[in-house]
Formats: C-alpha cells, structure tokens, sequence
C-alpha cells in the first residue's frame, strides 16, 4: 500500500522543478550569448537553488522516481556542459575546462547508454563526488558571472582547478561503480 506521501498530489514538484531546470537552459544560454551577465547570474542561482529543492523534496517526502532521477541528470548535464562552452567560446572561461566538464558528461552519457543496451534499465544513483562536482560546477559559474560584472569574487582560476579535478574524480568513479555493477549483473544473469 502507498504511502500517503506518495498519493500526494505534490509528489510531481520535484519532477516540475527539474523541468523548469531543462526550459531554463535555453534563455541562460541567450543571456550569456547577448553577454547579459546580471540576468545570466539571476537565472543561473535560480537554476541552482532549484537543483538542491527538488533533490530534497524528492528524498525528504520519498517522492524519487525513475523519471525525476533521468529528469534531474539531464537539466544539470544541459545546463552546465551549455554554459561551459558558451563561457569558453566567448573567451570567459578556459576552453581546457569546458572540454573536461564536457569529456565527464560524455563518459557518463556513453556509460548510461551502454548500460541501457546491454543490461537494461537504470537506475541513477549519483555519488557524493559527483554532487559535490555539480555544486562546484555551479558555484564557478556563479563566481565566473559575478566577476564579469566586476563584483568582488572569490578567486575563479582556483575554482576552475577544483572543478576539474572532481569532474575528473567523478568521472573516474563512475566508470569504476558502473563497470563493477555492470560485471555483477552480467555475472548473476
């Protein structure tokens, strides 16, 4: 039997705030094309804080599903590897770091789709390193547009390092969980 907060007629926020996440992607990426950096700013923090409410929502009421877990991967993967290249094709961030950030999301969309072919259904769980590498992802992003603004900003170039080496760290993870759960599937099947 379902719990009653399942059969809440909330349980779809989560799902609703990743999508305003996914419709968000397309007016950040104007703004920064049109170098609009305040608004860029605004709609990137909103984009951020909205990543951690609908993850919170979703683990505190037990609202996950399948579809959120895809919903969520694919509004962070969106948005960040867009802001990345547009910031590195206009010369505001380094391209070395937008090809990392990107390279990450390239081995983790290969993965998931050769998990999809070969075993099936999957069922996203993202580690705390690669929480901690969307976060920072952000909190770059956030300083980069600060900085373009000239507010005082913490140090980007030191960001940027960080975010690399969790990018890369993550990265390395996944194919490390990925491929031992892929080899205790085939194993058992």
């Amino acid at each position: 039997m379902p719990s009653a907060s399942r059969l809440s007629p909330w349980r779809h926020l989560p799902n609703a705030i990743s999508m305003l996440r996914v419709v968000l992607v397309a007016p950040i990426c104007w703004l920064l094309l049109l170098r609009n950096w305040p608004s860029a700013l605004s709609l990137v923090a909103v984009a951020g804080v909205s990543d951690g409410v609908d993850g919170f929502l979703a683990r505190h009421y037990g609202w996950q599903s399948q579809l959120g877990g895809l919903l969520d991967a694919v509004a962070d993967k969106l948005l960040l590897v867009c802001c990345f290249v547009i910031l590195a094709w206009l010369g505001e961030a380094p391209v070395w770091l937008a090809l990392i950030v990107c390279g990450r999301d390239l081995v983790i969309a290969s993965g998931a789709l050769l998990w999809l072919l070969l075993i099936g259904r999957i069922d996203p769980h993202p580690s705390l390193v690669s929480k901690a590498c969307t976060l920072m992802q952000i909190v770059y992003l956030l300083t980069v547009l600060l900085a373009l603004m000239h507010w005082p900003a913490p140090a980007s170039g030191l960001f940027a390092w960080l975010v690399a080496l969790l990018c890369i760290a993550s990265g390395l993870d996944y194919v490390v969980r990925w491929s031992r759960r892929a080899w205790r599937e085939r194993r058992r099947a």
